[in-house]
This record gives structure tokens, C-alpha cells and sequence, in this order.
């Protein structure tokens, strides 16, 4: 059995490439039926945000489907579209690519958290697909707790660096003093959470907060004393916003070039500055060739993320040293699965020969043979039979200069020859 990791992310391939390869919560259950339904393939998890689409698997090597070919099929695309953007990894630095992603170190904004939320929520689906086994199981499980422990032992998640945080810097470099604009934050998830979080530590007193139910933007609303609406109330109040950042799970966008049009004309051609966080996108690409409108998108705030990283970085060698022992000890248990069937084999042929000795020796009992002499004679049957086929094999491995497999032996018993030659 292999384990492969394979995808994109923000680092290999653009925007406009991620939203075509994005699985939307409405279609994760289809897909990972379907990919683990291909020959071959034991496991499957789907792991798809703003910033990467990944897919892991457990893969009989010798007989499987490609499942990078299912991934154009399923989205598509024509074969060898993805390729140049594509990277692959099997077996431990699969491993060490999973655990790097939970520990947020292979995020656009280095050390956050929000992905190891987001791979918990992949595991659930895998887990709700039926897609999931004793392998994926096992590396999604240690991987939480290696995240935990990077968490706990170095300093990387210490300073306020995410994508929202960028958000808001950006705002800040364009408004300076943000307590006298107003924001309109649609969707009601970790990133827009933390989104108000930020703004409102930074002094911006008036927020509105759109999410497609109002009980989900309520909640936010309760906690940060603003506005809550519905997203099909937009239009009416976004000529009042200065700010506007967005991220929802939406397949279509959220805004139209016509709607921000009219708030603009509304606004009498204040400026407006747009974030569009999510992929695929929230705000229709047009929108930005308007005059009086700045739209950023996810890929725009790389340089902003920048600024508060050094101590990021240093944490993050120390979390790479923890990383790379974790995974030599997740290989170290998946290495051991290859000798479960051949120990079971051993155990199974050793009671085999303890049932044949013990029923001959009870036999002779029965006819009244003296017990003493019956034991000892079961122990010595038991251990020639036990050792007769080990015995052969040795002695014509010694005929055949096999020393490898003597030294197998030696390691294997416990063995010490060279006592035996002293007396």
C-alpha cells in the first residue's frame, strides 16, 4: 500500500486555476464516493479551501487508477491541464506534507490556524463518505496532535498573522484612522470572525455583517455590537460601506459589477475598497476595472503577510525539526503493518505444531504413560518442531553463503554465536 498526497495551492498555481479545481461542500460526498470507487484506490480525503485543493490517498501501487486523471475528469478539465501545477508526494514526505498543512506551515500566512480547522472538517467528511480507513485514520489523528504540539513548543503562532489580519492592514494603509468608515463583512466564518475581530481592535466602530441566514450573522453581530443582515439585503446597504470584505462558500459570485455600480454612483464616487478572500471568488473580476473601486484578492495580500513574519520564520525551523521526527515515527508505525500478516502467519503455524504435540501427548497419557516422561518428551517435540524449519533454512543459507539472512537470524533470536564457540 502507498500513501499519496497531490494537488495545488497558492504557491503553484493561480487563482483563476484554484476555482476550477475547488470541491464545494455540496459535492465533497459525490466526489470522495467516487474516487475511492476507482480501482485500486483504499482511502480517499479531500482537503479544498481558498488556497489549495488537495486530495490524499492509499493506493494499491501495482493496480490503481491515476487518481491525478480522476482529477480532471471529475472538474472537467482536459488531461495534462493541471500538470505543470501539480506537485505529488508519496509515502513519508506525504506524510510530511500533511502534517506541514495542519501546522500551518505550508499556508500563504505562515503558522495560522484556520487551515488545521479546515483539514479537521476533511477528515469529518471522509469519516461521514465512508472513504476514510485505518491509514488515513491514523496520519489525519497525528497529525492534530502533531499541530498542537508546534503550537505548544514554539512561539509561531504568537503573532496576529492571517489573511484577515492582512485585510485589515491593507485597509489601514489606505484609510489610516478606520473609526469613522463603516464595513460590510459578508459571510459568517473563521476568516470574516476574525476579520471583525481585527477591525475592531483597530478603531472601526460600524460594521455590517451579511450572511445568506441571519441567525449565523446574528451570532457574530451579538458579539461585536454590529448590524446583522441577510445577503439578499446587500444592494440596500452597500453604498454605505467604505470596506467591504468577503468570504463565503459560494460557487457564483456574491457581487456583480451592476450592483457596485449603483453603490458607487449612491456614494457620489467616494471610494470604495473591496477584499475578495474567497475562491472561487465572491465579487465579479470587473468589478476591479472600475474607477473609485480598489479590489484585492487572496493572492493580492502575499507582500502585506510578509511584514510580521520573521519570528514566524524562526519558529517555524524549530516546528520542521518536530515535524521531521513525527513523520520518521508515523513511517515507523506504517512500516510495521507490513509485518502484521507474516506474524500472524507465525503464530498461527507455532499453536498449529503446539495443538499436534500437546493431543499426542495427552494420548499417551490416556493410555498410561507416566506423566513425567510425557511432559518431557512434549517439550523436547515441541521445540524440534519448532525450530526444524528455521534449522533447514539456516543450514542452507550457510551452504549458499547467505550471510545476510544468518545475520537476520542472529538480530531476530537474540542470538550470539560466539558464545557457543568459548566453551
Amino acid at each position: 500500500m502507498t500513501l499519496i498526497a497531490y494537488g495545488i495551492n497558492h504557491e503553484t498555481a493561480p487563482i483563476d486555476l484554484r476555482e476550477k479545481v475547488n470541491f464545494g461542500t455540496d459535492v465533497v460526498a459525490d466526489a470522495l464516493h467516487e474516487l475511492k470507487n476507482q480501482n485500486g484506490i483504499h482511502e480517499a480525503a479531500i482537503l479544498s479551501t481558498c488556497n489549495r485543493t488537495e486530495i490524499y490517498c492509499s493506493i494499491d501501487p501495482n493496480n490503481s487508477h491515476n487518481p491525478i486523471n480522476w482529477l480532471h475528469d471529475f472538474h472537467g478539465l482536459k488531461q495534462g491541464q493541471l500538470t505543470p501545477f501539480l506537485y505529488r508526494h508519496p509515502d513519508e514526505n506525504a506524510v510530511r506534507h500533511v502534517l506541514r498543512v495542519a501546522s500551518g506551515l505550508d499556508s500563504m500566512v505562515l503558522g495560522e490556524s484556520q487551515v488545521l480547522g479546515q483539514l479537521k472538517t476533511a477528515y469529518q467528511d471522509a469519516v461521514s463518505a465512508g472513504s476514510i480507513g485505518h491509514q488515513l485514520n491514523r496520519l489525519f489523528q497525528h497529525s492534530f496532535h502533531v499541530a498542537k504540539e508546534v503550537r505548544t513548543n514554539t512561539s509561531i503562532g504568537n503573532h496576529p498573522v492571517s489573511v484577515a489580519y492582512a485585510a485589515v492592514r491593507l485597509a489601514q494603509q489606505i484609510f489610516g484612522d478606520l473609526s469613522n468608515q463603516t464595513a460590510l463583512l459578508i459571510g459568517a466564518g473563521e476568516t470574516i470572525e476574525l476579520t471583525a475581530k481585527h477591525l475592531k481592535e483597530n478603531g472601526l466602530n460600524r460594521m455590517i455583517i451579511a450572511n445568506r441566514t441571519l441567525e449565523r450573522s446574528q451570532r457574530l453581530a451579538n458579539e461585536y455590537s454590529v448590524y446583522a443582515i441577510q445577503i439578499g439585503d446587500i444592494p440596500k446597504h452597500l453604498a454605505e460601506a467604505d470596506i467591504v470584505i468577503s468570504s463565503t462558500a459560494s460557487q457564483l459570485p456574491i457581487l456583480g459589477k451592476g450592483a457596485v455600480e449603483s453603490a458607487i454612483k449612491a456614494r457620489k464616487h467616494k471610494p470604495m475598497f473591496m477584499v475578495d478572500i474567497a475562491v472561487p471568488r465572491d465579487i465579479e473580476v470587473e468589478v476591479g476595472e472600475m474607477d473609485d473601486v480598489y479590489l484585492y484578492t487572496v493572492d493580492d495580500l502575499k507582500d502585506i503577510v510578509q511584514e510580521n513574519m520573521q519570528s514566524r520564520q524562526n519558529a517555524a525551523k524549530q516546528a520542521e525539526k518536530i515535524i521531521d521526527a513525527q513523520a520518521q515515527e508515523f513511517m515507523g508505525w506504517l512500516n510495521s503493518l507490513d509485518a502484521v500478516s507474516t506474524i500472524r502467519a507465525l503464530r498461527g503455524q507455532a499453536e498449529q505444531i503446539q495443538e499436534e504435540v500437546i493431543q499426542a501427548g495427552l494420548s499417551k497419557l490416556r493410555n498410561g504413560a507416566d506423566p513425567e516422561t510425557i511432559l518431557q518428551e512434549t517439550a523436547r517435540n515441541l521445540t524440534n518442531k519448532l525450530i526444524h524449519s528455521p534449522s533447514s533454512q539456516l543450514r542452507n543459507a550457510s551452504a549458499d553463503n547467505r550471510e545476510d539472512l544468518l545475520q537476520a537470524a542472529e538480530e531476530l533470536y537474540s542470538l550470539n554465536p560466539d558464545s557457543d564457540k568459548k566453551h
